[in-house]
């Protein structure tokens, strides 16, 4: 026997409620339909909120990426420029010891035995640094090889630093040879005897002459021939008035037969400096200085000694 369910329903005509009977399968299949709906309505309703909910994600991880990507490039132009850099710094140290072997050449100074050179350890690397390289392309080997290069260039650095101080040094101590070193004559006047084997004016025998005779008249200025320090300022019994002036090295100047001294002992002198006055005293024949240079204690020819 068939059931069937009522359904009570308004015409709309004052109060009057109408009653339609319904087979109850009907209204079964009927809030079966409506519960479907209903549920697909849900589930689109989801399902369009996981896609706008996915879209607004992928929209910001485009934007995270572009980002990304354009700090990657920056970085890689970063590189690249550092790479340059490193060129360019490696190319100045090479300049530097060109530069140094060069005044080593000029100054007669020997090349360093350990020079910064361009290879090896301490050395600046011989290769050049492949900067030019496409954004995906072995920007890792690149890095690696820039800092060992890094490394290498400061040891060079470090090397070459060393060298200019040795450098310096070697000038400096050469600047205090060619200061102390007799390069000018004492004193204007012609020579009246050489350095070497020659007659002797009082004995007539052949006897060993250990400087100049430079003649000029009396009180004719006498000077410093090169920097140092009076080692000797008085009277000796055959070389009268007598100045001796030591300039360091194991170079040794003395000035004979002076008629006044303007010097004391330890006074310090410099190249140019009036030391005294021409004479006539001790065994002499005449007004005139006696010259003398001494290297390590020996006598040398005072002739080599005078440039101007």
């Amino acid at each position: 026997m068939k059931k069937n369910c009522k359904i009570w329903f308004h015409t709309g005509l004052e109060t009057n409620i109408k009653e339609l009977n319904v087979p109850q399968y009907i209204a079964y299949l009927f809030f079966l339909i409506i519960f479907f709906i209903f549920s697909g309505l849900l589930y689109t309703g989801f399902d369009y909120y996981k896609l706008k909910s996915n879209s607004l994600n992928n929209y910001f991880l485009s934007n995270q990426i572009s980002d990304q990507k354009n700090e990657i490039q920056s970085q890689r132009k970063q590189i690249q420029n550092f790479a340059e850099t490193i060129t360019d710094l490696k190319t100045q140290v090479k300049n530097l010891c060109i530069f140094e072997n060069r005044v080593r050449l000029i100054a007669d100074i020997g090349q360093s035995t350990d020079s910064g050179g361009l290879i090896g350890i301490g050395g600046i690397p011989n290769i050049d640094l492949d900067y030019n390289l496409e954004p995906d392309l072995k920007h890792n080997n690149l890095i690696r090889e820039m800092h060992e290069q890094v490394k290498q260039t400061n040891l060079a650095v470090i090397k070459q630093t060393q060298d200019f101080e040795e450098l310096i040094k070697e000038l400096h101590k050469k600047k205090n040879i060619l200061a102390a070193t007799p390069s000018v004559k004492p004193v204007h006047g012609w020579i009246s005897s050489n350095f070497g084997y020659r007659r002797s004016p009082f004995t007539g025998l052949n006897e060993f002459h250990s400087g100049l005779d430079i003649a000029n008249k009396k009180g004719t200025e006498i000077i410093a021939p090169a920097n140092g320090k009076v080692s000797y300022a008085g009277q000796k019994l055959l070389i009268g008035n007598l100045i001796t002036i030591d300039h360091g090295h194991g170079i040794v100047t003395k000035f004979g037969h002076l008629d006044k001294l303007f010097v004391n002992f330890g006074q310090n002198v410099k190249r140019g400096d009036v030391i005294g006055l021409m004479g006539n005293t001790g065994r002499s024949t005449g007004p005139h200085v006696h010259y003398e240079i001494r290297i390590n204690g020996a006598p040398v020819n005072p002739r080599k000694y005078i440039l101007n």
